[in-house]
């Protein structure tokens, strides 16, 4: 049975897919290519209830999109956008505005996708003999980066492995996937590296 397409990505799991920073991902935001989400606790903006999913602005809070890596993880919002409104309203209830973090907004799977199309973002990648490669090995190495800075190096190989395969399953569109051990090829020399243990599975 084939899943739905993912709903959400987060801004670092978009810059790792697209092998960009996620000051980029901010300025094309800006640019008006999708929206950046994210989800808050009830608040008034006026007399109005706000809660859930919310559109920012990035520019607002631009500080934790510095391409340096610098930034903070955390910001206060001061003003949304939701579904029914087409202009941002101001947060005036807390006053301050709503905390977010960094790794809490996102971009919907639809924009995602049609950013990629438009772009052309996810064409073959060319094998060393000119053929195709019918799979996006850049993009499993971007995510496998990803993957271990926020996680961290895992207790053995084959977890890895395995989440590289829920990576392209996730990301086939119901397209066939590398079977274990072409994922396994390709993931040993990265993972020597990183446990200095050539038997190490």
């Amino acid at each position: 049975m084939k899943l739905p397409r993912r709903e959400y990505y987060t801004v670092h799991e978009a810059a790792a897919r697209w092998g960009y920073t996620i000051a980029d991902v901010a300025a094309w935001s800006a640019a008006g290519h999708f929206d950046v989400l994210t989800g808050i606790p009830p608040a008034m903006c006026g007399e109005d209830l706000v809660a859930g999913e919310v559109t920012i602005a990035p520019f607002d809070i631009l500080p934790v999109f510095r391409r340096c890596g610098t930034g903070p993880l955390t910001a206060k919002v001061r003003r949304v956008r939701t579904k029914d409104r087409a202009e941002f309203t101001l947060i005036t209830d807390p006053a301050d505005g709503i905390e977010v973090s960094i790794a809490d907004l996102l971009i919907t799977g639809k924009d995602a996708q049609q950013f990629e199309e438009k772009n052309n973002l996810f064409h073959r990648m060319r094998a060393g003999n000119g053929s195709a490669s019918v799979y996006d090995w850049e993009g499993m190495l971007q995510a496998l980066a990803l993957r271990i800075h926020q996680d961290g190096i895992p207790a053995t190989q084959a977890e890895l492995v395995a989440a590289m395969q829920e990576w392209f399953v996730e990301h086939s569109d119901g397209n066939e996937i590398p079977d274990e051990r072409s994922i396994r090829r390709r993931i040993t020399p990265i993972w020597r590296a990183l446990t200095k243990d050539p038997i190490s599975s």
